[in-house]
């Protein structure tokens, strides 16, 4: 089992992580939000691999790196890419530029894994994607593209980073029951958003990266969606 632990203070920063470590395979997470808590966590136990935002409120990451016990394997994750320099300054094996896509997590993970020697994961690591009717043709899409999906009538719009908005005759709830669970969240009757793709958001709006759109929360999914920060600090 490959040890690791996750430091950053956006705690959808910490479910992205969570998500992709457990499609990986034969990995341990623990995740902190507090710096100082994960850094002891990290002295105590000595994990394998260490998962560091660099841009933290109360504390800097690169700094913090430099604390971090003989032999562990670093990957920074962070949303600024001019820190880039300084985090390989600190021997780190790779740089997670938000928002992470599982593609580029897993090829960190290679890197980790020659680094280390670590163990082979336990099951194969696989994109997840899911299949589509446009007009007369089956569509297969990468689900770590999607950046979330808007309802109109019995269509559904699937909207994607760098890629093609996708037209389908399908209602909202069949979507969602094709969807993985954990990676999406249905936040309004007629958007769905993929937690990946999540910048911040409020008690009425989401903000996505890679898209101007702001994406309005429902009253009835306010409750669900606020909920994510104390299933993820449950589940550290």
């Amino acid at each position: 089992m490959i040890k690791c632990v996750a430091i950053d203070d956006e705690p959808i920063a910490l479910s992205i992580i969570r998500e992709y470590c457990k499609r990986y395979g034969n990995m341990e997470l623990r995740c902190f939000t507090s710096p100082v808590e994960g850094m002891e966590c990290v002295a105590a136990t000595h994990p394998d691999i260490v998962f560091l935002d660099i841009e933290m409120n109360s504390h800097n990451g690169v700094e913090l790196a430099r604390s971090l016990p003989p032999g562990t394997c670093l990957i920074f994750t962070t949303a600024y890419a001019q820190y880039a320099i300084d985090g390989f300054n600190v021997d780190a094996v790779d740089f997670l530029h938000k928002p992470i896509f599982y593609s580029r997590f897993e090829r960190a993970m290679e890197k980790a894994a020659k680094w280390k020697g670590l163990p082979e994961t336990n099951t194969p690591a696989r994109r997840t994607t899911i299949t589509l009717k446009v007009e007369h043709k089956n569509v297969v899409i990468d689900t770590d593209d999607i950046l979330f999906i808007e309802a109109m009538d019995n269509y559904v719009k699937v909207f994607r980073r760098d890629k093609p908005m996708v037209l389908s005759q399908i209602t909202m709830k069949e979507m969602q029951n094709i969807l993985p669970a954990e990676g999406f969240v249905r936040v309004h009757r007629s958007f769905i958003v993929a937690l990946h793709a999540i910048d911040r958001f409020s008690n009425r709006k989401i903000y996505l990266r890679d898209s101007d759109r702001e994406i309005p929360v429902g009253r009835k999914y306010n409750d669900t969606f606020n909920n994510l920060y104390n299933l993820l600090n449950e589940q550290k």
